[in-house]
């Protein structure tokens, strides 16, 4: 099997795309990316201010350029188009609502700890960012992550996609995307 040397992943936010981009990065031996490493400006608390997208896809075009073979998790619809002809393979992550929220909430947790309480830091910021991920398969396609948005611009991606729902293990879902890789790669 020659293995897309170009993979894009994309979901909801919380769907798994990044532990499944870290993990297949790993597995074939390529760069992963992470394009909230590129949207977003660092800072304290993190995930507050945008880059402007110009910015960020000419640093995400430079990052890639640097590999020879890459996986790129997070959504880039819109403002990273013109790097669409750059996939090899695209692998759209799913996972329903409830668990996916669930996922989410014990990930910030996780990451952010009393900053989320009442009180913290990151109370208000969390609440919004839960609700606009609460949002993603009712949203419209205007919104910047919607499922709505995800499967239009999939319809128009020439290369192959991957629809896989991550509902087990991360080396479940593994397992599945490198099977699907493969069958690509024939």
């Amino acid at each position: 099997m020659t293995a897309p040397r170009c993979i894009h992943i994309l979901g909801a936010s919380g769907s798994g795309t990044t532990t499944l981009g870290q993990r297949l990065a790993a597995h074939l031996h390529y760069a992963h990316l992470d394009t909230d490493d590129f949207f977003w400006e660092t800072s304290d608390p993190p995930y507050h201010i945008r880059r402007e997208p110009e910015q960020r896809l000419t640093m995400l075009q430079k990052a890639l350029a640097q590999h020879d073979g890459w996986v790129l998790s997070g959504s880039l619809c819109g403002w990273g188009d013109p790097l669409i002809g750059l996939f090899e393979a695209v692998i759209f992550v799913t996972l329903p609502a409830e668990l996916r929220l669930e996922r989410t909430r014990q990930r910030e947790r996780e990451r952010y700890g009393d900053q989320l309480n009442a009180g913290g830091k990151m109370h208000h910021k969390h609440l919004e960012f839960m609700a606009w991920s609460a949002g993603y398969d009712d949203s419209a396609p205007s919104v910047g992550r919607s499922r709505v948005r995800h499967e239009a611009w999939l319809a128009e991606l020439r290369c192959p996609v991957i629809r896989t729902e991550n509902t087990g293990a991360p080396q479940d879902l593994l397992a599945h995307a490198v099977q699907q890789l493969k069958l690509v790669g024939q």
